[in-house]
């Protein structure tokens, strides 16, 4: 594969240069350079207002969703055209990251499975920025094993055809500013667990929904718990037919950990910035052999992770659906964050205990190191991508799942069985 731009791509990247110099938010550039995992950096600017208004911008110019049909507020770009405004943007690229829930998982859901009277309501102003979406998956009793969620929605007695939601779901992101959110519910508990689900969508504004900010451990609060009381919904806001709700989520995991996996920075040019400041016994600690080893090792896995994010490039280039092995980018990326953060803290020393502007990098390690876990669970943990991975892309036997062929009420659990 040649990486090198074609004229028609040096082209397009010369325009996008031009345009960003010209409207992004300069001012902001400075703090967004602090970004960290968990934070924008932005102190002078509400996070949200900010990346609102540069996504508006981008939208009326043509530059939102460039890989979306334009008929839904895209750009109609080729997968290379979207790397290369990726690339160009950079610091600027963090103003989006309220969206990236809605840009890279619901929206290609919704695009895929909803009618093309709703594709027309909803898609356009989630490319523009003006609406925020979030996924509502995660459940307290069913984290990974997604399909064992309970949340229940069942059909309203009065005829309607409505539906009637309550359950709770949790670490949902950016619940808290969401306008719109996708809903898997469990409407069979008769079948087997995967069989009986639906998938829905729903205004985060519902009566009865009720959002809980979680307070993590790095002292923000992304994640939240949500709580359905009664919640009534359409049947038409229903993707996808009766118990397709697996299918239809299959739709969103596939493109969640493309997006995570293909977005994910592990740190490394950081670290290596980093390695050549700082010194071990008067020297930099990039002259220790033992740093330089560690510095390959990550330098190994940057590089596996930039080729594998290049495959699933060249996938979509082809019009192919991002499938299974895009697990592999997610799976590397999150370990490797964490592993990189607690490198660099044991080269601080006892400077690494501390977590303010005084600290190395600005904290930035510190902010990657309590931000980790969270990163290697999200969008399907460890052990989940592995057993993916190696079913359906290595082809190895499945593991033993004793519960796959049982009515979802007749599992037993540590509770009260459904």
């Amino acid at each position: 594969m040649d990486f090198n731009d074609t004229p028609q791509e040096a082209a397009f990247r010369k325009e996008v240069r031009a345009w960003i110099d010209a409207n992004a938010p300069k001012h902001l550039e400075a703090e967004l350079k602090r970004a960290s995992f968990g934070s924008s950096g932005l102190v002078s600017e509400d996070p949200i207002v900010a990346g609102k208004a540069w996504q508006k911008k981008k939208a009326e110019a043509g530059w939102a969703c460039l890989h979306w049909p334009k008929e839904y507020g895209g750009g109609a770009r080729t997968p290379i055209e979207r790397v290369i405004w990726g690339q160009e943007e950079g610091a600027y690229a963090v103003l989006s990251g309220a969206f990236t829930i809605g840009h890279g998982m619901c929206g290609p859901t919704v695009m895929e499975w909803a009618t093309e009277e709703q594709k027309q309501a909803l898609l356009p102003p989630l490319a523009s920025g003006e609406e925020i979406w979030c996924q509502l998956f995660s459940e307290p009793a069913s984290g990974s094993d997604l399909a064992g969620l309970r949340t229940r929605a069942v059909k309203a007695e009065d005829g309607s055809g409505d539906w009637i939601v309550n359950g709770q779901k949790i670490w949902t992101s950016g619940a808290q500013n969401s306008d719109w959110g996708l809903l898997i519910a469990r409407t069979d508990p008769d079948v087997p667990k995967h069989k009986g689900l639906t998938m829905f969508f729903l205004s985060m504004k519902t009566p009865g929904v009720k959002v809980v900010p979680i307070k993590q451990a790095n002292g923000a609060s992304g994640f939240n718990e949500v709580y359905f009381t009664d919640v009534r919904i359409p049947d038409a806001q229903r993707l996808g037919a009766v118990g397709d709700g697996w299918k239809v989520s299959l739709t969103t995991l596939m493109n969640e950990r493309l997006s995570i996996g293909s977005g994910m920075s592990t740190g490394f040019p950081e670290l290596f910035r980093f390695c050549l400041d700082a010194e071990i016994d008067g020297q930099p600690a990039v002259a220790d052999s033992a740093v330089r080893s560690r510095l390959a090792q990550f330098a190994v896995r940057q590089s596996g992770l930039k080729y594998t994010g290049m495959r699933a490039i060249s996938a979509l280039s082809k019009g192919e659906t991002p499938g299974p092995e895009n697990s592999i980018g997610k799976l590397v990326a999150g370990a490797t964050m964490q592993d990189l953060a607690m490198f660099a803290l044991d080269l601080q020393g006892e400077a690494g205990v501390l977590w303010n502007d005084d600290s190395p990098q600005n904290g930035r390690f510190q902010a990657m190191l309590m931000r980790s876990p969270a990163t290697r669970i999200e969008g399907g943990s460890d052990e989940i991508l592995r057993n993916i991975i190696a079913e359906r892309v290595l082809g190895l036997p499945g593991d033993i799942r004793v519960d796959k062929d049982v009515a979802f009420r007749d599992i037993p659990t540590s509770g009260k069985r459904e």
